[in-house]
């Protein structure tokens, strides 16, 4: 009764009100030779008890133990528990878009609370609370500039998260908005400036960089703006890995930051649901994608939130609407904006410190191996690095699998000129046990082969 809950009298009372006697003459207009006359071939029902434990032992082979260094645009960072107690409660679990300001206060401070958090970090005027992810983000920003500038060309570095640069290409291909991809400093992983210049055109309408990028390594955002600037083209800054921003220093220079939040409380969950956001200065805002709560004070003088900007297809005229996205992501927003309020801005930074120094003894302990070298090692860099290995990188991950270990990413399907390259990833989840153990799983495959 609590997975079926209509009972075989309610069924027949249903049957009765649309006036058939029996599901069979329900489902008369179906062929007989489409409809299934047998059980289904699914395992017996089970019991509660029984269900929670089945998904208790399958968790066991998801992971469940292993020490993990996996990072590339989805980290692994501590949930305070307060985080679930909040979303799970009934008026942001089960709200909808909050369109009537009188009945949904507490979802409208909760988004506007998020955009002010944001605006903080990112050193923007505005932030919205509406995009589905970070590479969604990006993409849209790409849009957004080419709405502002009336140019219809961009210039992204190669060392943008390749997949963002996928879902990009995605929306770009029906969009006339070509591209051109810039290339990275083999020393520094960083943008070639020299390159970026030459790129852009009076066609460009936006330079897209990531930083951190996607190797880990924080860009020169004054000297890319100043590139980009000079000739009429929009700086975006994108943003994979939020906790950065509690040490980096925020792209002021930037005319937009697409940032993923993922870091700030959002689960995993095996790729999403995640948290974009968009921020920018407020002369851009009409062009801003998403939606927009604001404040205001009712005829009593006291503090209410509105939704005081909405520039999608449902609430506007097609040929004027910035964007499609249509999905509230405010109870994701609400994660973020319950973590940044836990940590606040002293904890926010001592857990970036804490990552950054993660990841630099990770880094040295690696490198420090026979065969095995960090790259990139002179630039700044958060809490990613990549290191080439002269074991193949497969042989690599499988020896570490042994170990309960998830090694870096492989980094050949994007960036095949670095060899054996895999990047890792170190956040104050990781103890120095695991990455010496680490360390010691790479150095047992030159004493073997000694």
């Amino acid at each position: 009764m609590r997975y079926l809950p209509k009972s075989p009298a309610e069924r027949a009372a249903m049957l009765e009100r649309i006036g058939v006697r029996s599901a069979d003459e329900l489902f008369h207009a179906i062929p007989e030779e489409y409809r299934l006359r047998r059980d289904l071939k699914i395992p017996r029902q089970m019991g509660e008890s029984e269900i929670i434990e089945y998904f208790r032992n399958a968790a066991t082979q998801n992971g469940s133990g292993f020490a993990s260094f996996l990072g590339a645009g989805c980290y692994r960072h501590y949930r305070p528990v307060v985080i679930d107690s909040i979303v799970q409660r009934g008026e942001f679990l089960t709200s909808y878009t909050p369109y009537q300001a009188e009945i949904t206060q507490g979802t409208l401070q909760a988004i506007f609370e998020f955009q002010t958090m944001i605006c903080e970090l990112t050193g923007m005027d505005v932030a919205n609370a509406s995009m589905y992810d970070g590479s969604t983000g990006a993409a849209e920003a790409v849009m957004m500039a080419s709405r502002i500038t009336g140019r219809s060309h961009s210039v992204v570095a190669s060392t943008v998260h390749p997949e963002y640069r996928e879902v990009m290409a995605t929306y770009a291909q029906h969009q006339g908005l070509p591209s051109l991809t810039v290339g990275y400093e083999a020393e520094t992983g960083r943008i070639r400036l020299d390159l970026l210049e030459a790129a852009i055109t009076d066609e460009t309408a936006c330079v897209l960089v990531q930083s951190p990028n996607f190797f880990g390594v924080v860009e020169d955002i004054p000297a890319i703006a100043e590139i980009a600037h000079a000739k009429g083209a929009l700086l975006i800054v994108s943003i994979a890995e939020a906790v950065s921003l509690g040490v980096v220093r925020p792209p002021v220079e930037a005319d937009i930051v697409s940032l993923e939040a993922q870091s700030f409380g959002v689960a995993i969950s095996y790729g999403g649901p995640f948290c974009g956001v968009i921020a920018t200065k407020e002369k851009f805002i009409r062009q801003m994608p998403g939606r927009l709560a604001g404040q205001t004070h009712d005829a009593d003088g006291n503090r209410g939130f509105v939704l005081t900007l909405a520039t999608r297809e449902q609430h506007i005229r097609r040929e004027k609407a910035t964007s499609n996205i249509c999905t509230n992501q405010a109870l994701v927003a609400l994660m973020a904006t319950v973590y940044l309020t836990v940590y606040g801005k002293e904890g926010l930074r001592e857990l970036a410190l804490q990552n950054m120094a993660k990841a630099e003894f990770a880094r040295k302990a690696l490198s420090a191996q026979p065969g095995v070298k960090a790259l990139f090692e002179a630039s700044p860099r958060f809490n990613e690095f990549v290191v080439v290995t002269e074991e193949p990188v497969a042989a690599m991950q499988a020896r570490l699998l042994e170990q309960k270990i998830l090694g870096g990413v492989d980094l050949s399907k994007w960036y095949p000129e670095l060899g054996q390259a895999t990047l890792w990833c170190a956040t104050e989840l990781n103890t120095r046990a695991q990455m010496e153990a680490a360390a010691a799983t790479m150095a047992a495959r030159e004493a073997v082969g000694a």
